[in-house]
């Protein structure tokens, strides 16, 4: 019984009506504001409801899923749904007009029926050869078959021309919608304007094609490929000065275009703008009056003039030999190249201006925009912040990312849920939303999350520790950093023979003067101070106590708030009531709703605090007994190296905080007595 059922799903032949009216059932089916992706709203979709007459759920779903394939994708389901209709009502649309049964084919060249008729003796003939062999061979026989033999072919396919025209006569008869689709967009757009290669390219093949009327397109640009490059530059501007007046005539055609054919919803961005590359509008502009940029400071204006005398030295000691001279030059020498600098930046002002103003204003535009960018680029690079983002970027750049927080995982979680739910929310607002969710949860469903964070936090801190047990890079001799940078030409002169490079390398080493050699020791000796320093760092727990945050020992437990006041703030900050505040606002609204508290409510904070100050001292002890006499030992310097060093300075934001709480206290405890209250200020202030 199952079999027949399944046996006239396949067979049922939906008809077109059948269709549209299943695509209608969809359409209802869907909700009004269908946001989601095609797939999500497909799987959730009911087509219980989408079943008509006599055709099921499952034949409805099966045949949206064959209708499906033939449109195109990432879009909603409503969109979807349009487009389908447009197929079903006209499914040989546009490129696939040549599909159509009734289509007629087009009849093979005069080459393509002998290719036809003498490939299977060839084969046979040629069984060792390939297929692109065997193409070759009967293209050249074919080119060289008398005019009289051709002759056969030729006629062939004049006879099965005529007939495919008036099939293709009948064919537009019978189906003018579609022949009307295919030449919507056709031959009546006006021609793309060619760049100034495709235009010489197109002269000199005629003139190949005069002296060699044989060649084959493959020949023509094996010959013409390589001299484009080699045109001068007088030769080159012709060409593109022909491409720019095709440009100008393009324009023009096409704005008339758009206008007769609004139906084709074309606008001004679908004119090609330009033709030309960025070397070609350089020359151009450089033809037609446009200066050089000058050196931004008196140093790039030596390194240009010296460099110009500098071809056979390679490029790795160019910049190196500049900055040595520089440095041997008087103060007097160098202002005289700033001067001569500051006036060239004048004269290419003026210049610039001259040059501008006999461009249209289209062009000015342009050139101005093109000025903007290289400006940008040049102060981005050598600006003091990009400096500095570049040396913390470099600093380390393996370092270990902290561990995810459980409120992190279960905001992650949450987020993309909500974000459909809420899509009128902005990133910040829900982030608020989620620490709201997150202060409400009860702890046993938080329990799953904190689990998640030890195990993450456990896989951190044990990579962490890999990463302290590698040893730094062993320091490098002067002649390794000069081999270094001197390598790729040497490799280049030998041809990628390392050996002889490398003994060509010790020989240059040792011929070098002393002089020559001072540099490379002092990198030498900078690159030893490295590997020292990061030695220290790797041994010692100076670099956590450096970088301003405490090193967290394995199983200490957490320090608890010292006062009444850190207690309040704590609880504050947890609750997310005053997240929507910058942090420094966040902060004075505490100490100012700490003031307005009354002294039941301060003592109570305050047992709180000692309470806990109480247990910790207890886990603290426990925990302390339970480590090694080593470990304990390097917990106990640890702690005094941390205490030293935050003493001694006065940024420490735990010592402050702690001050700011007793202060605070004090100055709501004591707030009777004038004296006292006066004091407290004078604390808070300091």
């Amino acid at each position: 019984m199952n079999g027949e059922m399944e046996a006239t799903t396949q067979v049922q032949v939906w008809a077109q009506d059948d269709l549209l009216k299943l695509l209608e059932a969809m359409k209802v089916a869907l909700p009004q504001k269908d946001l989601t992706k095609y797939k999500t709203s497909e799987s959730h979709l009911d087509w219980q409801k989408v079943a008509f007459n006599s055709y099921t759920a499952e034949m409805c779903k099966q045949k949206w899923q064959e209708v499906s394939k033939e449109i195109r994708k990432f879009r909603t389901l409503t969109e979807l749904i349009v487009d389908a209709q447009d197929y079903i009502k006209n499914p040989y649309k546009g490129k696939k007009i040549k599909k159509h049964p009734d289509f007629p084919k087009k009849p093979l060249t005069p080459y393509f029926r002998f290719f036809m008729e003498k490939r299977a003796k060839y084969a046979k003939l040629h069984p060792e050869m390939s297929n692109l062999d065997l193409t070759k061979i009967l293209s050249k026989k074919y080119r060289e078959l008398p005019d009289k033999k051709k002759k056969k072919y030729v006629d062939d396919f004049l006879r099965d021309k005529e007939s495919f025209v008036i099939s293709m006569m009948k064919f537009r008869e019978e189906h003018p919608d579609l022949v009307e689709s295919m030449t919507k967009k056709g031959s009546n757009v006006p021609e793309k304007p060619k760049t100034p290669q495709q235009l010489w390219y197109n002269h000199e093949k005629k003139a190949f094609l005069k002296t060699h009327p044989d060649a084959t397109t493959k020949d023509i640009k094996d010959s013409l490929g390589k001299q484009w490059t080699q045109l001068s530059d007088k030769k080159r501007l012709k060409w593109i000065g022909k491409s720019l007046e095709q440009r100008k005539l393009y324009e023009g055609t096409m704005r008339e275009y758009i206008q007769q054919h609004p139906e084709l919803n074309m606008t001004q961005n679908d004119i090609v703008k330009s033709t030309l590359t960025k070397a070609e509008r350089h020359l151009k502009d450089k033809s037609d009056g446009r200066p050089d940029k000058p050196p931004p400071n008196g140093y790039s204006m030596f390194c240009a003039e010296l460099m110009s005398n500098m071809k056979d030295v390679p490029s790795t000691e160019r910049m190196v030999m500049c900055s040595q001279r520089w440095k041997l030059l008087k103060q007097a020498e160098k202002d005289g190249y700033q001067k001569r600098c500051e006036q060239r930046k004048k004269e290419y002002e003026i210049e610039m201006n001259r040059f501008l103003s006999s461009l249209s204003e289209e062009e000015q535009q342009r050139v101005l925009s093109e000025e903007k960018i290289g400006f940008r680029r040049g102060a981005g690079a050598n600006s003091p912040a990009s400096k500095k983002k570049n040396t913390k970027a470099k600093a380390n750049p393996e370092k270990p990312k902290r561990p995810i927080s459980a409120m992190f995982i279960f905001s992650e979680e949450k987020r993309p849920k909500l974000q459909q739910e809420r899509p009128d929310l902005s990133d910040s607002e829900l982030t608020r939303l989620l620490a709201r969710m997150w202060n409400e949860l009860p702890d046993k469903k938080k329990e799953k999350y904190k689990r998640l964070e030890t195990v993450l936090k456990a896989e951190s801190e044990k990579k962490e520790k890999e990463d302290r047990s590698r040893l730094p890079d062993p320091p490098k001799t002067a002649q390794d950093i000069w081999q270094q940078s001197v390598i790729g030409d040497y490799l280049a002169r030998f041809k990628n023979d390392r050996q002889k490079a490398q003994k060509a390398m010790e020989a240059t080493w040792s011929t070098m003067e002393k002089k020559e050699k001072i540099m490379w020791i002092k990198k030498a000796a900078e690159d030893q101070k490295r590997y020292e320093r990061d030695l220290c760092e790797m041994r010692s727990p100076a670099a956590t106590i450096a970088s301003g945050k405490k090193m967290k020992f394995e199983g200490e437990p957490k320090k608890p708030p010292s006062n009444g006041y850190q207690k309040f703030s704590q609880e504050m900050l947890s609750n997310g009531e005053l997240n929507h505040l910058p942090m420094k606002e966040r902060m004075t609204e505490i100490g100012s709703r700490w003031q307005r508290l009354p002294l039941k409510n301060k003592d109570n904070y305050k047992k709180i605090a000692e309470e806990k100050q109480r247990q910790y001292k207890v886990q603290l002890e426990q925990w302390l007994a339970s480590l090694s006499s080593q470990e304990r030992n390097t917990y106990k310097e640890y702690n005094s190296q941390v205490s030293q060093l935050f003493h001694s300075s006065d940024d420490d934001d735990d010592e402050e905080d702690d001050d700011e709480a007793e202060d605070k206290e004090n100055k709501s405890e004591e707030s009777s007595s004038e004296s006292n209250s006066q004091g407290s200020s004078d604390s808070d202030s300091d």
